[in-house]
């Protein structure tokens, strides 16, 4: 005998008890999203997936300037293991509290720009990073992660579009103080990377079409020089 349909409350019970889990915690700059400027996180999450995409499968891969830690666990369920490194130590502290329950990430407090850490990577990548950065401060940033990268690593680096500058909002006009065209930014990684390879987004859509009217661009290096 075929068993009977599952009633309404009994479908609704079997799909979600396995659902109430402890609530985790936002750390700081997603709750402020949240409450300012909620659809921001569709498009931080978006740059994550694209991340994750792009690497997915690889053994050990390193953000660099992790933040709060909102994205990496997507790309944590596509790869194997992710070291996750900020220089704010109390970020760092909070992500290690908040996201103890996702075992292969793994969180350090450090600088790329003034170190280089010990381990080798298949990737390294980071996203709303370099805009932060003082300009003289380029080299170092990429440079120490090619010291720590696989010769036939990848490198992913996600930044706002300088074109897209006079639409950001006061805040982030402050805080983007190191931000790059398309041409710029394949530049830069074309000092590291034999192939770079160049695509925009706008909101959460990843494409290659005309570069000054993308909001924000991905440069992926391939094959250090």
């Amino acid at each position: 005998m075929p068993k009977r349909p599952l009633t309404q409350k009994e479908a609704y019970k079997a799909g979600t008890d396995h659902q109430f889990v402890d609530s985790i915690e936002l750390g700081p700059w997603t709750s402020y999203s949240l409450l300012h400027d909620p659809k921001h996180m569709c498009f931080a999450l978006s740059r994550y997936k694209f991340c994750a995409k792009v690497l997915e499968g690889k053994a050990n891969v390193l953000e660099v300037g992790c933040g709060d830690a909102f994205g990496i666990p997507i790309v944590a369920q596509a790869v194997q293991r992710v070291v996750a490194v900020d220089p704010e130590d109390r970020l760092i502290r909070s992500n290690k509290k908040r996201l103890r329950g996702i075992k292969n990430i793994e969180f350090q407090r450090l600088d790329i720009c003034e170190e280089v850490p010990k381990e080798i990577f298949a990737a390294t990548f980071s996203v709303d990073v370099i805009e932060h950065l003082d300009a003289h401060l380029n080299g170092a940033f990429m440079r120490h992660q090619c010291e720590c990268l696989h010769p036939d690593g990848i490198c992913i680096v996600g930044t706002p579009n300088i074109t897209a500058g006079k639409y950001a909002t006061p805040r982030s006009r402050i805080e983007h103080i190191n931000l790059k065209s398309h041409e710029a930014l394949r530049e830069q990684m074309g000092t590291y990377f034999k192939n770079v390879f160049m695509f925009s987004m706008n909101d959460e859509v990843v494409h290659t079409g005309f570069a000054p009217m993308a909001h924000y661009l991905f440069g992926v290096g391939m094959g250090l020089k």
